[in-house]
């Protein structure tokens, strides 16, 4: 991705940056110069409102002049005003910000020619914006080129940067040359995924293969400096599990996306700016350290802080008012360039445009499982592959360039697009292949970091393909509970909104509050309690205080867990009872108990078998957490095919049990120690956490302990 490449390297550019003096500096502000006239002069020619010459007309030297002053005026405003403009803006949305790029750098350029000598420049107003987004964008590239080709340059610029700060005292490089970690988490992306991106692709009727679609990561594995190695999630198979456990050691009682709490009365939510802080606070209780990136550490994009100090687009402080811990602070240190915020701005676009195409196209052809991708979705979708893309990387390449020691950073953009089109689909392919070219970028940044770096990449979850479970049978879970306890039932099948997790950033992004409703609002009609999380359901009944018991289910609705075990869309269901602790239902009366492993059904099958040897200890775990919603129901799984049904509008899903989704990856530099041997699984993200915190122990020695400290003796009190 050239874009952040352009915001870490530019040692000079016209159109926003920083004025360096010097020999080879002063050259390549000579040729974006030239450039910058060079494209004012073709506009001028061919856009009907936008001239350089007097009402009399001039000869083509005085029009080069013009010229040259307008674009030397442009660029010198964009450097000196641009940072402070967008400062005074931080309280606009960032989401916003980066739509304003435009009419900013237009407003710029009106003001720019009216500093043209006899004022021989003149543009309307909606011409000025097309004509400073196009030389924004001629000198970034201008620039980027320049600076990848001065290495010299790019090396003098680093070492500025950090003399700079230890003349300032505020890092340890010159006491400390360890070598820095950066992980990057592909959000989403499966084991098997990762592996067939690797690899070269069957060719078209010349019969030669395509190259690998991320040819960067495959170079590290065919070099042999990189190895493959696959984990196991959690049951809850999602980003707020696996990456609580990740960052903070412990994902204890975090039994899906979404659950009820009965003592609060309020639904927690993984993409929610509180509940997640609060979910981060507990973590912290209960393991006593901060989190894997204390001490000079640096979290992007993620939903937790792992106790570092630099944040940037993190959700657990999302809804903190103290400025410097807002986690919009990426924003403003991105947008501050003008050709960055021009480039993102363009690129978001053509994203939106892309989305559109893309539905349109898979309306035509009829493909199935399909599921609706209008409404705001192409622009959710464009923030998640475009805004906090460039954001991140950006982030990311300017703690390289400070070296940070440790760096946690989660692109997210894959995740969302596989979510509606599919985890293999054409679609999803294009944005791997795009994030392979923001890994690029950051190993090439990390060459001249100041500090070595070893690049760690790895998944907090995979994805399973499949329909959705309203699409297959015509009715919601919902309803599948509601006839179970003989209540009335919609005769249209509700369908769930999709995309929470990109909905939760852009709205973190636009800074405005959290939707009413989180504390849960009732009526005596209503019924049970159904929540979906993937493939994973979750029914409640609020009015019942405690976790219910299967023999209480039994009294008081005796169809309902027979109905949800014998549906052919559900794989198997989760209760608690009082004389034999948490038992497993399945079809055919399959009843297997947990506590003991026996299996009780004349003729009927493990429900878990399907799902692997290793299935039954983590079903088992995620009974005994405290917010065990009182029916688990995890969808069916067909390893056939590896499909699953989820209980939301999606058609590429993660949060349970089956498939490619509980299948993650961790693709690891050989520098370091395996993450375990050879014959042993990698198994729940707090022992990946403690594989990373090994890592980082490794490379700084006694600074990162090997364990997080004990266990406090009295847990805080809640937030909120």
């Amino acid at each position: 991705m050239p874009g952040a490449g352009g915001y870490a390297r530019r040692e000079i550019a016209v159109c926003g940056g920083r004025w360096r003096a010097g020999g080879g500096a002063l050259l390549r502000v000579l040729v974006v110069w030239g450039a910058s006239t060079l494209t004012m002069l073709v506009l001028a020619a061919v856009l009907p409102d936008f001239r350089l010459q007097s009402a009399d007309g001039d000869s083509a030297t005085r029009i080069a002049i013009t010229a040259a002053l307008g674009a030397g005026a442009f660029g010198l405003l964009s450097a000196l005003v641009w940072p402070a403009l967008v400062r005074a803006l931080l309280l606009v949305p960032a989401f916003v910000l980066g739509l304003l790029v435009f009419f900013l750098n237009g407003s710029v350029l009106l003001v720019a020619l009216q500093l043209v000598p006899d004022q021989r420049g003149e543009v309307a107003p909606e011409t000025a914006v097309v004509v400073a987004a196009v030389m924004s964008a001629v000198a970034s590239a201008t620039s980027t080129a320049l600076a990848v080709r001065d290495d010299g340059a790019y090396r003098r610029r680093l070492y500025r940067l950090a003399d700079r700060r230890r003349r300032r005292g505020d890092d340890g490089l010159g006491q400390s040359r360890a070598p820095g970690t950066v992980f990057l988490q592909l959000d989403g992306v499966g084991h098997d995924i990762l592996a067939a991106a690797v690899c070269e692709r069957p060719g078209a009727a010349d019969g030669r293969p395509k190259p690998p679609l991320m040819g960067t990561v495959a170079g590290w594995c065919d070099s042999g400096s990189h190895r493959l190695t696959p984990w196991r999630t959690d049951w809850s198979s999602q980003t707020g599990a696996s990456q609580l456990g990740i960052l903070h050691g412990s994902n204890f009682d975090v039994p899906a996306f979404r659950w009820y709490e009965k003592e609060t009365g309020e639904v927690m939510v993984c993409s929610r700016p509180t509940s997640v802080a609060e979910l981060q606070r507990r973590a912290i209780a209960r393991t006593g350290g901060p989190g894997l990136l204390a001490g000079d550490g640096a979290s992007r994009g993620n939903l937790f802080s792992g106790g570092a100090e630099q944040l940037a687009l993190v959700l657990s402080v999302a809804a903190r008012r103290e400025k410097e811990n807002r986690s919009r602070a990426g924003y403003f240190a991105y947008f501050s360039d003008p050709a960055n915020a021009t480039r993102t701005a363009g690129s978001f676009i053509a994203e939106v445009v892309r989305e559109i195409v893309q539905s349109i196209r898979a309306r035509v052809r009829r493909d199935e499982p399909r599921i609706k991708r209008g409404g705001l979705y192409p622009f959710l979708r464009a923030f998640a592959t475009v805004v906090e893309r460039d954001v991140v990387v950006a982030a990311v390449v300017g703690d390289m360039l400070a070296g940070r020691r440790a760096v946690y950073a989660d692109l997210v953009g894959y995740d969302e697009v596989a979510h509606h089109s599919g985890p293999r689909s054409r679609d999803a392919e294009q944005v791997l292949a795009r994030l392979d070219r923001s890994i690029e970028l950051m190993a090439k940044v990390a060459e001249h970091a100041p500090r070595e770096y070893r690049i760690v990449l790895l998944s907090d979850h995979g994805q399973s393909p499949g329909p959705t479970f309203a699409d297959t049978y015509g009715l919601t879970l919902q309803d599948l509970v509601r006839a179970g306890c003989g209540l009335p039932v919609s005769r249209r099948a509700r369908r769930s909104t999709s995309g929470a997790e990109a909905r939760a950033a852009a709205r973190a992004a636009l800074h405005r509050p959290e939707k009413e409703g989180q504390r849960l609002r009732r009526t005596r009609a209503n019924g049970p309690l159904v929540l979906g999380s993937g493939n994973l359901g979750l029914v409640t009944f609020p009015e019942l205080p405690g976790r219910v018991s299967r023999e209480d289910i039994d009294a008081r609705n005796p169809a309902l867990l027979r109905t949800l075990a014998e549906h052919p869309g559900v794989g198997f269901v989760l209760v608690r009872s009082v004389e034999h602790g948490p038992v497993v239902l399945g079809a055919d009366g399959a009843e297997l108990r947990l506590e003991t492993g026996e299996l009780v059904g004349e003729g009927a099958e493990n429900p878990l078998a399907c799902l692997g040897p290793e299935a039954e200890g983590t079903v088992r775990r995620s009974a005994s957490f405290p917010h065990a919603a009182d029916i688990m129901v995890n969808s069916a799984y067909d390893p056939a095919t590896g499909e699953v049904y989820a209980f939301e509008e999606q058609i590429g899903s993660h949060g349970g049990l089956g498939g490619d989704q509980a299948r993650p990856f961790l693709l690891w530099p050989v520098e370091l120690t395996p993450p375990v041997a050879d014959d042993v699984e990698l198994a729940g993200a707090e022992q990946v956490h403690e594989v990373l915190r090994r890592w980082l122990h490794e490379a700084s020695g006694p600074e990162v302990p090997l364990t997080a400290p004990d266990e406090p003796a009295e847990p805080a009190e809640r937030i909120g």
